[in-house]
């Protein structure tokens, strides 16, 4: 969740359908669009008047949106993104309000229910994940780009970890990721005096991969999800899960883990060819495979 403004809802049915859907250009009231370029997938979030807020129907359609990409053996890279002036401030506290007035039980469900499968999603997705920050990414839009493997950021951008602002513990991962950055002090820092992190402190902290002038942010993410894309998805797959393990396992347990991926990556058809081609002096052409 996180402190923001937000708009009207969009009506989640046709949010949900063309979440799953093939889309190219930005449409006015559908709250998140998936473009497909070759092997890439873009996931936009699409509410820029409301600095793309998470209202039900745009967390319903983001789960259906990544669980479509990730399931999807033709995308190798997946990118998610924003519209418009903000990569995606977090909870809408316009329907959150409603919620809340109301007693509705669903506005603690949604914990559960989007913001932990979407980061599960991100993170853990056999392929890389690429978070292209357009804008402000606060509370759970923070969280999201931080289960991503590289996060591009404009200059004109920041990290604000606002769940306190508003009275709330922290989600979408943040008291597992950040401290992974930052340390465990630092984190604290961050999350119990939450401010705007300006992208040149991001990098600094090494919250971003690299911070770009905002004409140069699709260039840049275009050229770096497309290496990946062309990359050995299924090494790059293990290599994701073998480090998030180490993360919490000791020496001898990851290891092990490391052994598992080793075999499993040693029996693919990538390998082979990346072998055949070195032995061959010629560069690899890898499939996913």
């Amino acid at each position: 969740m996180s402190d923001t403004t937000a708009d009207e809802n969009a009506d989640p049915t046709t949010a949900t359908t063309t979440a799953t859907t093939t889309a190219t250009t930005t449409q006015p009231g559908v709250p998140v669009l998936v473009e497909r370029d070759g092997a890439v997938a873009t996931v936009r979030l699409n509410r820029p008047d409301a600095m793309n807020s998470l209202d039900t129907a745009t967390k319903d359609a983001l789960v259906s949106a990544l669980t479509e990409v990730a399931q999807d053996p033709a995308v190798r890279c997946v990118v998610l993104t924003g519209t418009g002036r903000a990569f995606c401030v977090g909870q809408d506290l316009r329907e959150h309000i409603t919620l809340l007035q109301a007693d509705d039980p669903s506005l603690w469900e949604t914990v559960a229910r989007h913001y932990n499968p979407v980061v599960e999603l991100l993170a853990t997705m056999n392929k890389p994940v690429v978070a292209a920050l357009n804008g402000v990414a606060a509370g759970a839009g923070a969280g999201f780009a931080l289960a991503a493997d590289f996060r591009v950021m404009v200059d004109t951008a920041g990290f604000n970890l606002a769940f306190a602002g508003i009275a709330l513990s922290c989600d979408s991962g943040t008291s597992w990721s950040l401290q992974r950055f930052v340390g465990p002090a630092r984190a604290k820092e961050l999350l119990l005096l939450p401010r705007t992190v300006p992208a040149d402190e991001c990098l600094s902290l090494g919250l971003v991969t690299q911070v770009v002038a905002a004409e140069d942010l699709d260039a840049t993410v275009r050229d770096l999800a497309t290496r990946l894309a062309a990359g050995p998805t299924l090494a790059y797959g293990s290599i994701r899960r073998a480090v998030a393990f180490s993360a919490g396992h000791g020496l001898s347990e990851s290891l092990a883990t490391e052994g598992d991926y080793m075999t499993l990556t040693g029996g693919t058809s990538d390998h082979r060819a990346a072998v055949a081609a070195f032995l061959a002096k010629e560069k690899p052409v890898f499939t996913g495979e």
